[in-house]
């Protein structure tokens, strides 16, 4: 089984639906309002776990009764939190989702998680060395992010970056990150001035660019390679679709799926994701995987 750790965020996501967004200056009305524990780091993990990993999450939550909630997913989804702190009088985590037609805006206010620290991180550094891979993104820090880089990247794991939301990226850590997953806007914030097959080619089996619906995009070596998605039977909340390909990919790298494999196995897990509101309940387990039509029987995973 996969050992995995993940680093980042855990919150509860307040999901407004409506046939419009508003402009500015405008109120209009919903027409639904539900609420459902998300947090990138903690989508990802709930990812992971579903489809067979020994998954381990690690970051913060507040002492208010979000924080208790949210951990209690997290338990009731396998997951150990034996390594989640909660820090004193700061809110836990939140994200405020706009859904349209099926497609999401996301205003994210961090709360406790920003308060996961490097010391926090740099107490677990013997628990994490002894970990397959590390799942991180960028709704932890930017100190605590480049701490598991400076500290982490010659350990026996993995480092998965999802540089997501997107911010400025010093280009020095490509080399203490196994494998990086920017989606279009996240690459063009990173790398400005050059264009996507420069940076891929020079990144090779490291970089994969999310497209959505277009798919993926990495080098292999020799020549850019397009992973094309899988077409999803309904589309009814994209909400977490990222977070699903995110830790389908890391799960399919620590069952040593070579890169392109891994990166179509992922696209399936994504869109068999968006079948249900809430980033967290679409999410397949590896059963409903190997139910799909789509699933290869390539992918030697137990």
């Amino acid at each position: 089984m996969v050992k995995m750790a993940v680093i980042g965020s855990i919150s509860t996501d307040f999901v407004v639906t409506s046939k419009r967004r508003p402009q500015a200056g405008e109120t209009i009305f919903g027409e639904n309002f539900e609420t459902y524990f998300g947090g990138k780091g903690a989508n990802q993990a709930v990812a992971t776990r579903r489809l067979g990993a020994e998954t381990y999450m690690l970051g913060a939550v507040g002492t208010d009764n979000f924080g208790a909630n949210l951990i209690m997913n997290l338990e009731n989804n396998q997951i150990d939190v034996s390594h989640i702190k909660t820090k004193q009088n700061l809110p836990s985590g939140s994200a405020i989702i706009n859904v349209v037609e099926g497609e999401n805006t996301i205003i994210y206010v961090a709360g406790a998680n920003d308060a996961y620290s490097c010391e926090d991180v740099s107490k677990e550094r013997a628990f994490l060395s002894s970990c397959d891979l590390i799942l991180i993104q960028n709704e932890s820090s930017p100190e605590t992010v480049e701490f598991v880089f400076n500290n982490l990247a010659n350990e026996q794991c993995k480092i998965i970056y999802n540089p997501a939301p997107a911010r400025e990226f010093d280009s020095q850590f490509m080399a203490a990150i196994d494998y990086i997953t920017p989606n279009e806007h996240e690459f063009q914030l990173m790398f400005p001035e050059q264009t996507m097959e420069e940076i891929l080619s020079q990144y090779p089996n490291k970089m994969i660019v999310t497209l959505g619906s277009q798919g993926a995009l990495f080098h292999n070596g020799h020549e850019l390679v397009r992973v094309p998605s899988y077409t999803a039977e309904q589309i009814i909340d994209t909400t977490g679709a990222g977070d699903t390909f995110n830790g389908a990919l890391a799960f399919a790298i620590g069952n040593h799926l070579e890169l392109e494999e891994a990166i179509r196995f992922a696209n399936l897990a994504a869109a068999l994701s968006i079948g249900k509101e809430g980033a967290q309940n679409g999410m397949p387990t590896i059963k409903q995987m190997k139910e799909s039509v789509y699933f290869e029987k390539t992918w030697n995973i137990k």
